[in-house]
């Protein structure tokens, strides 16, 4: 069970503060790892297809510097349900974000997903994943931001290269979403910040 508390305070990454309203979290200091745990069908979406869209989750981060790399081990340690999954997360404001996420899709199937957004949502569905955890990484290369995962954090598959079209400030951070069940718990651990980029996006570092 996941309660609300103060901010954790997270040796490897700096302040901590909430995208929105305060949410569910919770840090294990001797495991190193952060759980987040979702209010129930909260999600981020800017529907392409005209649909409302959702901003009811909250995300926990940090103002993402000039560079840098942020990576961890992400685990939904709650009964999958549709669309839920842990995230990490760009938020700069309702028309400019953009999520990796570790999903369960409607086929049943646990899957890397990744939403860019500006304006509307470029979804887009990566691999499927049969361990129970996968790790994720975001990036700030330059003007761009990239995402990568991995299945043991060492050797890092490309997943896109983007840029956000706005000159507010990002906060890059952590989140758990459920838009069609109760809540999801996802655990993040083996968290690892550095304020350096990867020198090549495309070459497994």
């Amino acid at each position: 069970m996941v309660h609300s508390v103060a901010i954790p305070k997270i040796p490897e990454l700096p302040l901590l503060t909430w995208s929105a309203s305060a949410g569910q979290a919770a840090y294990n200091e001797e495991e190193r790892a952060l759980t987040l745990g979702a209010a129930p069908g909260v999600d981020w979406s800017n529907d392409s297809l005209g649909g409302e869209h959702q901003h009811r989750a909250t995300a926990l981060g940090f103002i993402a510097p000039a560079q840098f790399a942020l990576s961890a081990r992400v685990i939904v340690t709650s009964p999958r349900t549709t669309f839920d999954a842990g995230v990490l997360s760009l938020w700069a404001d309702k028309d400019h974000w953009a999520k990796l996420c570790f999903e369960y899709s409607p086929q049943g199937e646990a899957m890397i997903v990744s939403v860019v957004t500006n304006a509307y949502s470029d979804d887009c569905n990566s691999s499927v994943i049969t361990a129970p955890w996968i790790y994720l990484r975001v990036s700030r290369v330059g003007p761009a931001w990239a995402f990568h995962a991995s299945a043991d954090g060492r050797v890092w598959d490309f997943i896109r290269l983007f840029r956000l079209s706005t000159d507010n400030p990002v906060q890059v951070g952590f989140m758990s979403q459920a838009p069609m069940g109760e809540t999801c718990l996802a655990r993040f651990d083996n968290i690892v910040y550095s304020t350096m980029a990867p020198a090549d996006n495309r070459d497994g570092s």
